[in-house]
């Protein structure tokens, strides 16, 4: 962060954080509440169809940008960074420092880095300092011990999900507002 600021003295400087999560036709099963004698059942029929849910995060306010794609790799995270640096207005003024973990194809040679965007890697085999991952718990509620037929139903309740979370940036911001991440940005 003082790097960046003494860097570019005039811009902006904001911290983030990005993760993506898998999710798909194998249903996320979690333990439920059920009347005392009865079990609860979830229809599971175990299918390998995979979408992923990528998650731009703000410690700080609780501000997340969230985008559901097909798959992770290089040309496909250089279009989700390009698609945040667009809606954050990443660029001279404003320079965002992105901390990622240490995915191949986040430092991929044919990776396209939009100007305004710094990338800051997490240590091998850290995901507990990653507050991103924290995302995943709340936006697996909306598909967890549910049965979809096809990946788009399950994208349908996702969208639900990252919008309802998106409207509250205090729940956001309560679980992944580490108290040792830098509260300057």
């Amino acid at each position: 962060m003082a790097r960046l600021k003494e860097t570019y003295p005039t811009a902006k400087v904001e911290l983030w954080c990005e993760d993506e999560h898998r999710l798909g036709l194998k249903p996320i099963l979690r333990k439920a509440w059920s009347p005392i004698g009865e079990r609860p059942l979830v229809k599971v029929h175990q299918r390998y169809e995979w979408t992923y849910l990528y998650a731009f995060a703000r410690p700080k306010t609780g501000e997340v940008h969230w985008l559901i794609l097909p798959t992770v790799n290089a040309e496909v995270f250089s279009m989700a960074l390009e698609n945040f640096a667009r809606e954050v207005g990443a660029g001279k003024r404003k320079r965002i420092l992105l901390v990622l973990d240490g995915a191949g194809w986040h430092k991929a040679k044919k990776l396209r880095v939009p100007e305004g965007i710094h990338l800051e890697f997490l240590p091998s085999y850290s995901p507990e300092l990653q507050p991103s991952e924290r995302l995943w718990t709340l936006s697996d509620e909306a598909v967890a011990n549910r049965h979809f037929e096809r990946i788009g139903d399950l994208e349908e309740a996702l969208v639900e999900r990252c919008v309802s979370l998106r409207d509250r940036p205090e729940v956001i911001r309560s679980y992944i507002r580490y108290h040792w991440w830098p509260n300057a940005a």
